[in-house]
């Protein structure tokens, strides 16, 4: 590949060395070479090594006023926004202690509701035990005897009619009987 053919390429496709972000464009390459082109050599060796003078210079620049007009505007609006920020920090304070307030508040309801259902979970966990269960079923036999015996002393003291002494007796007995058969079941269950 001749070097003639490798030049071109380069000025085409841009040297290698070259990045993109280094362009500068033809309008402000035409500034530039405007401010510096009457300056003497003297005049750019003192800038070059004089930094007040270069800053100076700097500052005088149309892109350099233009850039620290659009810093000092936005410095100026950030500054409104800190200061409408700060007067809305009482309010946002304010309002996370009512929200702390009210979740302490809720939740502490909401504590005291669970604590009572709990309650009542272990009551009725308690009364539905098969223990418990197991004495009701006995508490009840005892009760049916009883209502039994003293319905059979009415027949004897001939305080009912035999009659009513039966119907009530078989009754009685066949809600014993239910009752001890629920109460064996429950005692070969291993309760």
């Amino acid at each position: 590949m001749s070097t003639r053919f490798r030049g071109s390429q380069e000025h085409q496709h841009g040297s290698s060395s070259t990045s993109d972000t280094s362009h500068v464009p033809p309008a402000q390459a035409a500034r530039f070479i405007a401010i510096f082109k009457d300056k003497s050599v003297d005049e750019l060796r003192k800038l070059i090594s004089d930094k007040d003078s270069y800053q100076e210079l700097l500052r005088s620049l149309d892109d350099f006023k233009i850039q620290n007009k659009l810093k000092d505007e936005l410095c100026k609006e950030n500054m409104k926004l800190v200061e409408e920020n700060l007067q809305k920090e009482p309010r946002i304070v304010e309002l996370r202690n009512q929200c702390r307030i009210i979740w302490t508040t809720e939740l502490a309801a909401a504590q005291e509701k669970l604590n009572e259902l709990e309650k009542q979970k272990d009551e009725m966990l308690k009364l539905n035990s098969p223990v418990s269960l197991f004495q009701k079923i006995q508490e009840a036999m005892n009760k049916t005897e009883e209502e039994s015996e003293n319905l059979h002393q009415q027949v004897l003291d001939r305080e009912i009619d035999l009659g009513a002494f039966l119907q009530k007796y078989k009754k009685l007995r066949t809600a014993y009987h239910r009752r001890s058969l629920r109460h064996l079941a429950a005692k070969t269950s291993n309760i």
